[in-house]
């Protein structure tokens, strides 16, 4: 305990589970958000319908939803925009990525762009593991390669701090 008699371990730990509470929140929200921009790519459904389908079919309880509505929001409003600053690192055609890639590149490019609260390595990290979730064999390496690129391009202060 320190003189206000705070024991400062106490506090700590709450504040380190409540952060992990943010981090679990987020992750399932991205969980849930690659899914919902698949259908948006497969289907065309808006993104008013896909949520209100995602909130009555799934657990979302431990969902950090306003996160998951963002999300899917304005990845599909953007969608042109995010698709032109991804599409010059990839060494193929948009219609030629295979839908969960493309989903998971919009998302992770409108948080790289619009989430500066998320650092870049967080951006890739969970891009990776979603891809190894739901994406064709082996292709989180071609989105690790890809966001790496664009990551380097959008925040270029950030990214110069890992050498």
């Amino acid at each position: 305990m320190n003189k206000t008699g705070v024991n400062k371990t106490h506090v700590s730990n709450t504040e380190t589970a409540v952060d992990q509470l943010d981090v679990g929140a987020r992750q399932k929200a991205r969980h849930y958000a690659v899914q919902a921009l698949y259908q948006h790519i497969l289907a065309g459904s808006s993104p008013a319908s896909i949520e209100a389908e995602f909130r009555a079919d799934n657990d979302m309880a431990a969902v950090d939803l306003a996160y998951f509505h963002e999300l899917l929001f304005e990845a599909v409003a953007q969608e042109n925009a995010l698709d032109a600053l991804f599409d010059q690192h990839i060494d193929r055609a948009l219609h030629e990525l295979d839908p969960v890639s493309l989903a998971q590149l919009r998302l992770s490019t409108y948080e790289l762009r619009s989430r500066i609260d998320v650092p870049w390595r967080v951006v890739i990290e969970e891009a990776v593991r979603l891809s190894k979730k739901f994406g064709p064999t082996d292709s989180y390496k071609y989105l690790n390669g890809v966001l790496d690129k664009l990551a380097h391009e959008l925040r270029p202060a950030e990214t110069a701090r890992k050498r």
